[in-house]
């Protein structure tokens, strides 16, 4: 996404020049079939099991004495030594672009002359390309070889890349002789590039630390270097040397260059070497890890003639230099994971097994640790935030993100409105940080996130990346460099990038984290798992206490009425009390072991979750409960329609009929006693979000703010035995285990004579909205 708004911003930016010349032509040309090659050389191609030749360069007649049109069909030996042929197909034949140089003589009888045969294969063929040798070159390369092994020695010994960078200007040039060599550095992979070493021939204008716009060197160019490390254009004015046929019959396309070293140049980019100054020129590939880092460019003043030995010592020194890249930024990573090790480790020790709240407590540390204005721990759903405040559509879109990503992978930008707003036209976020250091943690979409206000960057261009088109001499051209201005700009909406030792830092703080949740995960699973037993253990005991305990209790109040029964009026009148006090308390623990039984039930039974329509609930429950309201003149208030819910009927009638009854039983005295059962939006206790609920309101006698949380323990009434209808006091916490296995939350509000509302939830929003 990232290099795709880039290369976008970029050729916006630079296609606003107002004039005819469009740049997309630039960006589609197919550089790799322009059907020519540079004349200095001549090529052709050939099926490596007939031999005949499929492609000739027009120039073969001049080079190699023989016509193309005549070689056309004809097989290479006419101009080729049958054993140099023999070899070509065998050092190609480890796959395309795998390019061998071989010195041979070649040429048609009488043209006999030497020539440095390059050769690789493409769509099936054997590509040769014949470039003249001097026959002085082989004194020359003895002692080039010397200079080839110290420059080596010179990169090798570099400690950072921008070392590396200038010594491998100051080597290329003394090796090339061409009068300016730059190392140039891409801002991603379709971004622009900065000049960040330089030797230049005095006089020359200097570019160290300029910027060149992204469309200087074209995606389709980039894809080039990465597969060829060497590119060399001899002479800007060359005639190029057209490719016969110019279409070739197997595929109805130009043969396929990319893989030879005198293919012809675009007429853009030749164009644009004219414009500065440049006559000749060589760029040789950096690479990073299998992706194009940037280029070591080479300019003259004059045409220039680089051997196959000289291009193929440039070549070694690019693939010495992107190794020694890897090897620094290797280093750079094994000293940020040791300093990261230690500054975690002091982190690690503020934290402790409340993951959230204790890096809330020392947000100030986890930010510090990568030189963040912010940071954000995404868990379970929760967001716990410290520093600059983050908007909850970028905390959104972060969760997706981390939803998909691979744990430990950690992933940043330093210019994140650019990525929200890739790919559509979407309003900036307001109050987007600029930059984010992101990493998940475990699994589910948590992650840990670090951001960075924007930090505005100067930069100065090489040409102004709004006009990159003026009328040059052949026309409306890219013209770079109308002049030696520079150009300088603002970049604004990104942070300051983030280092190595920053993001090793991160990776080493989410695998902390991840220990901490997944241990705190596993320790809550043992606990649940206890408590599961612990609950089950008591359940099966009250189940059988109040069983077993019945039997006794049935004889006791058996023999207290069979005594007064029998004796009659031989008892006195204490202990006609007295027997009877026993019935009356055998019937008072009766009724608790009932209780007692019920409530067992509701932790032992499963649930039978269906579609049921709250109205059906609620017409089967009045005719349990309607004789008991109209005794205490409560009259019922209900919408002209409720709502469906997904729940266990039967349970779903338990909780209705006891929050009815008590409605009844603490009706205050009044003559408009009403009860309401309907559905609201409400916000349950500690939730910061509102939702519908099923709520029970009453204009009863209200319950008393310090009391309220006692009403849902098992066997507390708050009044007496005999008080209020009598009572065991399981009711409400019949009604509190049956909402909560439904994975609901039961909650109360009220105010002392002026009734009482209880709402609860089933695990689930209502499937419809309440009538009117």
């Amino acid at each position: 996404m990232t290099d795709d708004w880039l290369s976008h911003r970029a050729q916006s930016a630079e296609a606003s020049a107002g004039t005819g010349f469009d740049l997309s032509e630039c960006v589609r040309e197919r550089i790799h079939q322009l059907g020519g090659v540079q004349s200095h050389g001549t090529l052709l191609a050939a099926d490596p099991e007939s031999g005949l030749v499929d492609t000739a360069a027009e120039n073969t007649g001049s080079l190699l004495g023989a016509p193309a049109d005549g070689l056309v069909g004809r097989h290479v030996t006419a101009v080729l030594d049958e054993d140099d042929w023999a070899e070509a197909v065998a050092a190609s034949a480890e796959g395309d672009s795998v390019a061998v140089t071989l010195p041979v003589t070649a040429g048609a009888a009488g043209h006999r002359a030497g020539f440095d045969l390059s050769v690789h294969r493409r769509e099936g063929l054997v590509v040769l390309e014949f470039e003249p040798r001097d026959a002085e070159d082989a004194f020359r390369f003895a002692a080039f070889y010397q200079e080839v092994r110290r420059a080596l020695r010179r990169l090798r010994s570099a400690e950072t890349v921008l070392d590396c960078c200038r010594a491998a200007v100051a080597e290329v040039r003394r090796l090339t002789g061409y009068d300016r060599v730059v190392a140039y550095r891409f801002e991603g992979t379709d971004g622009p590039g900065e000049v960040v070493a330089e030797d230049v021939r005095e006089g020359w204008e200097p570019w160290l630390g300029l910027w060149f716009p992204a469309t200087d060197i074209p995606p389709q160019a980039r894809r080039l270097y990465e597969e060829n490390w060497i590119r060399v254009i001899r002479d800007v004015d060359d005639p190029t040397a057209r490719l016969r046929p110019e279409l070739r019959p197997a595929t109805g396309t130009p043969l396929d260059l990319s893989g030879a070293a005198l293919r012809t140049v675009s007429g853009f980019h030749l164009e644009y070497l004219r414009n500065i100054g440049v006559r000749s020129s060589m760029s040789v590939s950096l690479m990073r890890e299998g992706r194009l880092w940037g280029l070591i460019a080479c300019h003259g003043a004059e045409p220039r003639t680089l051997a196959p030995e000289v291009r193929s010592a440039c070549e070694l020194f690019g693939t010495a230099f992107s190794m020694q890249l890897a090897a620094i930024a290797e280093r750079h990573r094994a000293d940020a994971l040791e300093r990261s090790g230690r500054d975690v480790a002091a982190v690690a020790g503020l934290l402790d097994e409340d993951v959230d709240a204790s890096l809330l407590r020392h947000e100030s540390a986890v930010r510090e640790l990568v030189g963040a204005d912010g940071v954000l721990f995404m868990r379970a759903g929760r967001a716990s935030t410290g520093g600059l405040p983050v908007p909850e559509e970028v905390v959104r879109t972060l969760g997706t993100y981390a939803a998909h990503a691979t744990p430990d992978g950690v992933w940043s930008t330093d210019r994140l409105p650019e990525l929200l707003a890739a790919g559509d036209d979407a309003p900036p976020v307001e109050g987007c940080p600029a930059g984010v250091l992101l990493l998940p943690v475990g699994r589910g979409g948590d992650y840990l996130a670090w951001f960075r206000r924007e930090r505005p960057t100067p930069r100065e261009w090489a040409a102004d990346p709004a006009h990159p088109v003026l009328v040059g001499p052949q026309g409306e051209r890219l013209t770079p460099r109308g002049s030696g201005a520079v150009y300088r700009s603002m970049i604004r909406g990104r942070s300051l990038p983030w280092t190595a030792r920053e993001r090793a830092a991160a990776v080493e703080m989410g695998r902390l984290l991840t220990e901490l949740v997944l241990r705190h995960a596993d320790d809550l699973d043992k606990l649940n798992d206890e408590l599961r037993m612990t609950n089950l253990d008591l359940d099966s005991f009250a189940h059988v206490a109040a069983h077993d305990l019945k039997e006794p209790l049935r004889g006791i109040a058996n023999a207290a009425t069979f005594t007064l029964e029998d004796a009659g009026e031989d008892l006195d009148g204490t202990s006609v009390r007295r027997l009877e006090t026993m019935q009356r308390l055998a019937a008072r623990m009766d009724d608790l072991l009932n209780s007692l039984l019920h409530y067992a039930r509701m932790g032992r039974a499963g649930l039978r979750r269906e579609d049921v329509a709250l109205d059906d609930v609620l017409d089967a429950v009045l005719e349990v409960a309607g004789p008991r309201l109209e005794e205490e003149r409560v009259r019922v208030v209900r919408p002209r329609a409720l709502p469906r819910v997904h729940a266990d009927a039967d349970r779903l009638q338990d909780i209705l009929l006891n929050l009815l009854v008590n409605a009844a039983k603490y009706a205050a005295d009044r003559p408009d006693r009403t009860v309401e059962v309907g559905v609201e939006d409400a916000v349950p206790p500690g939730s910061g979000r509102a939702g519908p609920a099923v709520v029970v309101r009453d204009n009863g006698i209200g319950i008393p703010h310090d009391r309220q949380e006692e009403v849902f323990d098992l066997f507390r009434r708050l009044h007496g035995p005999r008080e209020r209808g009598g009572g065991t006091g399981v009711g409400l916490a019949v009604v509190k285990r049956i909402v909560e296995r439904h994975g609901g939350r039961l909650w109360l509000t009220s105010e002392s004579g002026e009734g009482s509302a209880f709402y609860f939830t089933l695990g689930e929003e209502p499937a419809g909205g309440a009538g009117g």
